[in-house]
């Protein structure tokens, strides 16, 4: 077959025309180990990044009596937290019993201001005088009541003859009155009370309309 061997001459020849040294290129060999991914159980160590100006804190070994005295100074300030903790609570009962009882004492003495006058109510319910005879031991009745007032420093509030002030008076309505200034107190319909210098209750009153005034 002398075509093929002409060839293949050819083409020997054209190897070695393309390289002078007679070495055929060749693809480099691979290892397959480098082209497999790390095992699942091996992990990869990354480097850990420290904040600008941060430093590594160094190991420090601690003894074991060391160790020890660090244990009971933390036991001993749980249990000084503890018994704050429980001085705090039978502090806080202490004071709400003391309220409560300050509380039972101021009205206890109240109560007893107004006993003697609950005793004359039931006198009077039992009585069998006459409508006039009731009348004054009723006002007898409202007389021991004021001085018991009295005694807790509790007042009425002026009303009668008074300029009316919103800040002691609450205005029902106004009459048409020619004997009292304008704007004065002319009728009282509910009494008012001050404990001191405080309100207890506004009085309820009717305001003086004196058209003379007015027109003038």
């Amino acid at each position: 077959m002398p075509e093929q061997e002409a060839k293949s001459t050819v083409m020997d020849e054209g190897q070695k025309a393309a390289n002078p040294q007679g070495r055929a290129d060749r693809e480099p060999i691979l290892d397959p180990a480098s082209e497999l991914p790390p095992p699942e159980n091996e992990s990869v160590s990354e480097p850990v990044e420290l904040p600008a100006g941060a430093t590594a804190a160094p190991e420090i070994a601690v003894s074991a009596a060391e160790f020890e005295k660090v244990k009971t100074e933390r036991d001993q300030l749980l249990d000084r937290l503890a018994r704050l903790q429980a001085e705090f609570d039978n502090a806080r009962k202490r004071a709400e019993r003391e309220r409560q009882d300050f509380r039972d004492y101021a009205t206890g003495n109240v109560v007893e201001q107004f006993l003697p006058v609950i005793d004359n109510f039931e006198l009077a319910l039992k009585s069998t005088g006459s409508a006039e005879q009731l009348r004054c031991g009723v006002d007898l009745i409202v007389k021991q009541m004021g001085e018991a007032l009295s005694k807790m420093q509790v007042s009425p509030v002026p009303t009668v003859g008074e300029p009316f002030d919103p800040r002691l008076h609450e205005a029902l309505g106004s009459v048409d009155r020619d004997d009292l200034p304008d704007q004065h107190v002319a009728e009282e319909i509910r009494r008012g009370y001050k404990l001191r210098d405080k309100l207890l209750r506004p009085a309820l009153v009717r305001v003086a309309h004196n058209p003379k005034q007015v027109s003038e």
